[in-house]
C-alpha cells in the first residue's frame, strides 16, 4: 500500500507541443488526440493539461469561477511581471476595464478606421508587389497590424514609431519563444504605458475615441484606477491587437496562395468576403494555448484535473472538431453553423476587438488580392510556436495586377 505522503503519481504525457512543426503538421495531432485522448497531458513547460474538443474547450472558456484566469492566462507562460487587466482578471475585477474599453470597439466605432486601413495597406504593400515577392508576415502583416493598432489608439508620430519598433520585436520574439527579448522588450512597453498615461493626464483627450483616455477617466465604485493595474492594462492593450492579426493574415495568404481558384473568387465576388472570412477564422484561429487554472478539482472526459494545474485552451483543435464543424480541415462556403466557431473565444474574456480584428482582416486581404493577379509560396512556411499557431513567414511570388 503506497504511503499517504508519497507524491502523486506522475502523468504520462500524451503528447509533445515541443516537437518539430510545420505549417500543417499540428491539426492531424489534435485530431488524434481528439479521438484517442481528448483531454491530454503534456510534461514541457512543468506539465500542463490541454483540451481538444469544442465542447470542453466551449465550457470551460465560460465558466470561470471553475477556471479562472488570474494565475496564467498563456501557456507556455510569457507574462514575466504583473498583471494586466481585463486578462488577467476575472469577473467582476475585470468589468470596470472591459466597460472602458467596449464603447471603443464597436463595430460602428471601429468603421470609420477602414480608409486609413486601406491606405495603410496600399503603402505597404506597393513596394513589395513592385518587387514581385516578399514575406506576407514580415513584410506585410506585421506592420500594417501595428500601424492600425497605434490609428486606434490614437498614438502620434514619435509614440506610433516606437510602439513599431518595440511592437514588432516584442511580436517575433514570442512567436519564436526568445525569452529573453519578451522580457525585454515587455519592460520597454511598460515604460511606454506609463508615459502614455502621465501625457493623457497632462494632455486629456476625448475618452470616446481615446483609449488611454477612457482608461484614466474611468471609475471603479468612484475612485480612480488601481495605478498598477492601469499601467498593465496599457501594456496589454498596446499589443493585444498585433500579433493575432499578423498570424491569421500569414495563415489565410498561405491558403490562398495553394488555392488558385478561390484567390480568382475572391477577387471577382468581393461581397463574399465576410462569409469567407468567418470560415478562415475557423480554419486558422491563432491560439492554442490560451490558459485557465481550476480553482477545484474537476473531471473532464474521464480525467482529474486537480486544483491549480494549468490547463490549455486548444481554440485551433476545438474549431476544428468534426462532431461540430462536418468535414473540419476543408474551406466550406456559407457553413451553416459557422457562427458557432471559437476564434474570438467564450465567455467574460471573448475579444473585446473582435469587430476591429474583423475589419482589419478583411480590408488587409482584399487589398493584398486587388493589387495583384496572382500570388504563390515561394519557399518554405515558417510557424509560429505555441501559445500561437500559424503562420509566422509566408514568403509569396507576387504578380501585379
Amino acid at each position: 500500500m503506497a504511503s499517504m505522503n508519497e507524491p502523486t503519481p506522475r502523468v504520462p504525457p500524451d503528447f509533445d507541443p515541443l516537437a518539430p512543426e510545420t505549417f500543417d503538421s499540428p491539426y492531424p495531432i489534435y485530431a488524434d488526440l481528439r479521438r484517442r485522448c481528448p483531454v491530454a497531458h503534456a510534461d514541457a513547460w512543468n506539465g500542463f493539461w490541454a483540451l481538444t474538443r469544442y465542447e470542453d474547450v466551449r465550457n470551460a472558456a465560460s465558466d470561470y469561477r471553475t477556471y479562472t484566469t488570474t494565475v496564467q492566462n498563456v501557456i507556455p507562460k510569457v507574462a514575466f511581471t504583473g498583471r494586466r487587466p481585463p486578462l488577467h482578471l476575472d469577473p467582476p475585477e475585470h468589468t470596470v476595464y472591459r466597460k472602458a474599453l467596449n464603447p471603443l470597439l464597436f463595430p460602428e466605432n471601429v468603421a470609420r478606421l477602414e480608409p486609413s486601413i486601406r491606405a495603410i495597406a496600399r503603402e505597404i504593400l506597393g513596394p513589395l508587389v513592385l518587387a514581385g515577392r516578399g514575406d506576407i508576415c514580415k513584410d506585410y502583416s506585421s506592420a500594417l497590424t501595428i500601424r492600425v493598432f497605434a490609428a486606434w489608439m490614437s498614438l502620434d508620430g514619435a509614440d506610433a514609431h516606437a510602439l513599431s519598433d518595440i511592437g514588432r520585436a516584442y511580436n517575433i520574439a514570442v512567436q519564436s519563444a526568445q525569452d529573453a527579448i519578451v522580457r525585454d522588450s515587455s519592460l520597454e512597453l511598460y515604460k511606454m504605458a506609463r508615459d502614455l498615461i502621465q501625457h493623457r493626464r497632462a494632455a486629456p483627450r476625448d475618452p470616446a475615441v481615446d483609449p488611454i483616455s477612457a482608461l484614466v477617466a474611468a471609475r471603479d465604485h468612484g475612485q480612480p484606477l488601481n495605478e498598477e493595474l492601469l499601467i498593465g492594462t496599457v501594456r496589454q492593450v498596446l499589443v493585444v491587437g498585433i500579433i493575432a492579426p499578423t498570424i491569421v493574415i500569414g495563415s489565410i495568404a498561405v491558403h490562398l496562395a495553394r488555392d488558385s481558384a478561390l484567390q480568382s473568387t475572391l477577387r471577382e465576388q468581393p461581397a463574399r468576403w465576410p462569409a469567407a472570412l468567418e470560415e478562415f477564422l475557423r480554419l486558422y484561429t491563432p491560439y492554442r494555448g490560451f490558459a485557465r487554472t481550476p480553482t477545484r478539482d474537476v473531471d473532464v472526459g474521464g480525467r482529474r484535473i486537480d486544483t491549480g494545474e494549468p490547463v490549455a485552451l486548444m481554440y485551433a483543435s476545438a474549431n476544428r472538431d468534426e462532431n461540430v464543424f462536418a468535414e473540419p480541415d476543408k474551406f466550406i462556403w456559407d457553413r451553416p453553423n459557422i457562427s458557432e466557431h471559437l476564434a474570438f473565444g467564450r465567455g467574460p474574456h471573448n475579444c473585446v476587438g473582435a469587430a476591429l480584428a474583423r475589419l482589419e482582416l478583411r480590408v488587409a486581404l482584399e487589398e493584398l488580392l486587388a493589387s495583384t493577379k496572382h500570388f504563390e509560396l515561394d519557399g518554405a512556411v515558417v510557424p509560429t510556436r505555441m501559445p500561437e499557431i500559424g503562420a509566422l513567414s509566408v514568403p509569396v511570388r507576387l504578380t501585379a495586377r
